[in-house]
């Protein structure tokens, strides 16, 4: 069972800041490359920040200098603090991790049910 859970969406002014977080309870699963990804309405789901297990981060050009993805690996979280956010920042915010199954080593991509982020101007 692989199991993520989001908080921390809103609603905010443009310019200020959010921190998601995401919780991973897992059964029988161990939790590779962790991530987030955003999708608007009518829109693609599109990556925003991904970290491996040993720390390495990777950035959307739109969010690079503003967004800082972190993990917690004792924890099984995920983070990504979101400052200088923009009305084109608005969208739902997903958590998504691979994980490996245990016996088998079957890899898949999981995903949380998501968070809403609304920017205003």
């Amino acid at each position: 069972q692989v199991r993520l859970v989001e908080s921390g969406g809103g609603f905010v002014q443009a310019g200020g800041s959010l921190r998601l977080s995401c919780a991973a309870s897992v059964t029988f699963f161990s939790i590779n490359a962790m991530g987030w990804y955003r999708q608007a309405p009518g829109k693609q789901r599109e990556l925003v920040a991904t970290i491996t297990l040993g720390g390495t981060t990777n950035y959307a050009d739109s969010v690079k200098g503003r967004f800082t993805i972190s993990r917690d690996n004792a924890k099984n979280t995920v983070s990504l603090q979101m400052n200088s956010l923009k009305p084109e920042d608005t969208a739902v915010y997903y958590c998504a991790a691979d994980a490996t199954y245990r016996s088998g080593g079957a890899t898949n991509t999981y995903w949380g049910q998501g968070t809403q982020v609304t920017v205003s101007s």
